[in-house]
């Protein structure tokens, strides 16, 4: 889990940075950020949870789901030439079977 709070805490600086500029997140972004990681704090699935794409349970409400689906269609591709690791481990997580 802590490793997934990073990953979108990656994303979300990455998307930012290059859309927003600056250095720091926007209020935007920073609120985007917050309610990622609170949604995953209360993930049912924890430790054994596959990444978001593929959960039954969709806990994001729907402006927040697009405005993720947004910054992770922009961040996914780049995220290879800034945190390579993180992105592999974050494709090998999305391997994982539904969780059940």
């Amino acid at each position: 889990m802590e490793r997934e709070s990073r990953t979108i805490e990656s994303m979300v600086s990455l998307y930012c940075h290059h859309q927003h500029g600056g250095h720091c997140l926007c209020l935007s972004c920073r609120e985007l950020m917050e309610y990622a990681q609170k949604r995953l704090e209360k993930c049912p699935f924890q430790e054994g949870k596959a990444t978001c794409r593929k959960c039954p349970v969709h806990c994001y409400n729907p402006e927040m789901r697009a405005r993720i689906r947004t910054v992770m269609k922009y961040s996914g591709p780049r995220m290879i030439y800034y945190h390579p690791l993180m992105s592999i481990r974050h494709l090998i997580d999305g391997l994982r079977k539904k969780p059940v």
